[in-house]
């Protein structure tokens, strides 16, 4: 679905730098695991969009990859192909909607993330999930969280799928990076999230990856979480 506006020519509205990041003894795949165990009285800050679709509710889960780097966790994230209907073009997590033959939210994260990303399920260990993100296009979203195991590869559908990069997740837990964005359209003010990120691409250029919006919120969820 394309958008009315262009989030990268937005103004930033404010940012977050007065909030605590994550230290990152707790951004540790063992203090991650620990946190799901036993989490703490919490609610996500964002777990609805603005509707503006008439399309019925559709359940879908994404995948939170984490891979362990010697400098800490990082997010595998993917840059989608221009073409695709829902989301063209953005910075999304691994996922999709649920199919009648998966057993669970678990199930349809997993099997997206091998089909998109070529990632098999043995590789993953799958620590938690975090409460359901509903998207302005209909989707409920379950974001599931999981520790990639060494020794997996990835193949990326190019039909869906651009590019697949890595963010820090002390980056992206340390709310300073954390832009908040406001834009009219169609007479209602809507809000969103940006945490951009320069990274390097896969011809070893640095490039900026813009990630917003739903997948931001999402990352913003699992930062209150990791920060109650």
């Amino acid at each position: 679905m394309a958008l009315s506006f262009d989030p990268l020519e937005l103004p930033v509205a404010s940012v977050d730098d007065h909030l605590p990041a994550v230290s990152l003894e707790e951004l540790r795949a063992e203090a991650l695991r620990r946190r799901f165990v036993a989490p703490p009285v919490w609610a996500p800050e964002i777990a609805v969009e603005r509707q503006f679709t008439q399309r019925e509710p559709t359940h879908a889960s994404v995948l939170v990859p984490l891979t362990q780097r010697d400098e800490g966790l990082a997010v595998l994230l993917t840059q989608r192909t221009d073409h695709l209907h829902d989301h063209p073009g953005q910075v999304s997590f691994p996922g999709g909607r649920a199919e009648p033959e998966d057993s669970s939210a678990v199930a349809t994260a997993l099997r997206e993330a091998e089909e998109e990303i070529g990632l098999l399920p043995s590789f993953v260990d799958v620590i938690g999930q975090l409460p359901t993100y509903t998207t302005g296009t209909g989707f409920i979203v379950t974001p599931v969280v999981g520790v990639l195991q060494p020794g997996y590869s990835l193949q990326p559908d190019p039909f869906e799928v651009a590019e697949v990069f890595e963010v820090p997740l002390s980056f992206l837990m340390n709310p300073a990076n954390h832009r908040w964005h406001a834009v009219e359209t169609g007479g209602v003010k809507r809000e969103f999230l940006s945490m951009p990120w320069t990274g390097i691409d896969a011809a070893g250029q640095p490039r900026r990856y813009f990630v917003w919006g739903a997948t931001a919120a999402m990352l913003r969820n699992l930062y209150r979480f990791l920060a109650a």
